[in-house]
């Protein structure tokens, strides 16, 4: 059925893997095709990506390059550390929560230029396909989809490559062996898998880390800063308000001179499989420690203590690509209502590799020194009445005793 698509528009970073794509759209499917490159803050030169769609023959007017840093973060990442949201208990979502607004913005491009179908570079292995056509799918349901790697049989490196010089597509020079490992990076982190870190009983080597310097060569004295919260997001670094993604652009280097962000991960792919990756998310390993600490002193211990049986629930939903479903909406509902007095200031330590924190107050604060103090309390609290709820707490347990000890 090639012979239905006249335009598609084609997530396109300018790598081997998506210049390949762009030639073999434009052989198979004889159709024009739109690249969109989307600039989440990956800390790559995004310009040579038109130059090399402008050679491959698309038509300047055709080539999308947009910033979408500060939506990625104000819209995508903070709604997410709302949530506090991990990934089987460790993986803070760096490349799952960038999927759902490229595919928002090719969808966008498809409906402005009248095309046909989209298109993405991602494998049928991973779990990119899957957050890629779901994302698709929700904000477009009759969208045709192409996934070159489930119907080429271009199945190796070595392939792509002699495909490359067979019509002139420029190959950098790291690319003509086997790489040794792949990369993902935006402004939240970046992921590396496969090659020399397929067997998860060898350690990662250290040139695979880009992100952040060793802990063990990282500064020998503690940097002390301060992060400022209103409605549960972040506002300001050391009392200077900034935007969201300069606040994260800003902890990013905090965190990548002490070592900090750094995790070694066997996870769950939704497809089936097991994977290893090594993720490096320095700026969001502290405003997640961040946010939690603000959450002890504002939030209630019923919603505390909701929020993380939910937060699971939310994270596999982001993990598995269904940002757009409407139980994530839900979620996000109840967990943006719960934010509303997350207020105020938390202080933090960094260094070398770990983040402390070691002081928070706010306006909305639950906390009562008057309350919990070891000392006189004036009658604030009565600790008489300790009894009588013991004793209901206990009740069960005493009836189950009598019976099964009778």
């Amino acid at each position: 059925m090639t012979d239905s698509i006249n335009r598609v528009v084609l997530a396109y970073s300018g790598g081997l893997d998506t210049s390949v794509i762009l030639k073999w759209l434009q052989q198979t499917y004889k159709c024009e095709v739109v690249t969109f490159t989307a600039d989440l803050g990956q800390g790559e030169e995004l310009e040579p990506a038109r130059k090399k769609a402008e050679a491959a023959g698309v038509k300047p007017e055709h080539i999308f390059i947009d910033d979408l840093r500060e939506e990625f973060v104000k819209d995508y990442v903070f709604p997410m550390m709302r949530a506090n949201a991990l990934y089987e208990g460790l993986y803070l979502l760096g490349t799952s929560i960038a999927r759902p607004l490229i595919a928002k913005r090719q969808i966008e491009i498809a409906r402005m230029l009248n095309a046909d179908a989209v298109s993405h570079g991602a494998t049928g292995k991973g779990n990119d396909q899957v957050r890629f056509e779901l994302g698709y799918y929700a904000l477009a349901p009759d969208i045709k989809v192409i996934a070159p790697w489930r119907e080429w049989d271009l199945t190796s490196r070595t392939k792509l490559i002699e495909f490359a010089e067979q019509h002139q597509i420029p190959v950098s020079k790291d690319k003509r062996g086997e790489a040794p490992f792949s990369t993902d990076a935006n402004m939240l982190h970046t992921s590396s898998e496969g090659k020399v870190l397929e067997d998860p009983w060898d350690e990662v080597p250290d040139y695979v880390y880009s992100r952040t310097v060793n802990p063990e060569d990282a500064p020998n004295e503690p940097e002390v800063i301060t992060i400022d919260f209103e409605g549960g997001d972040g506002v300001a670094i050391n009392g200077v308000g900034m935007s969201p993604a300069t606040l994260l652009e800003t902890l990013n280097e905090m965190g990548r001179r002490h070592g900090i962000g750094r995790l070694d991960l066997v996870e769950n792919r939704f497809v089936g499989m097991k994977s290893r990756g090594m993720y490096e998310t320095p700026g969001g390993t502290i405003y997640h420690l961040a946010h939690r600490g603000i959450e002890q002193l504002t939030l209630d211990r019923g919603a505390a203590h909701l929020k993380d049986e939910l937060a699971p629930r939310y994270a596999e939903l982001i993990y598995n690509g269904f940002w757009f479903s409407p139980e994530r909406e839900m979620l996000q509902a109840a967990i943006d209502h719960s934010q509303t007095k997350v207020t105020g200031t938390v202080r933090l330590k960094l260094y070398k590799g770990n983040v402390s924190v070691t002081g928070r107050k706010s306006p909305f604060s639950l906390y009562s020194e008057k309350v919990v103090t070891f000392e006189d309390d004036q009658g604030a609290y009565d600790q008489r009445d300790a009894a009588g709820f013991i004793k209901l707490q206990a009740l069960r347990l005493r009836l189950l005793g009598r019976r099964d000890q009778g």
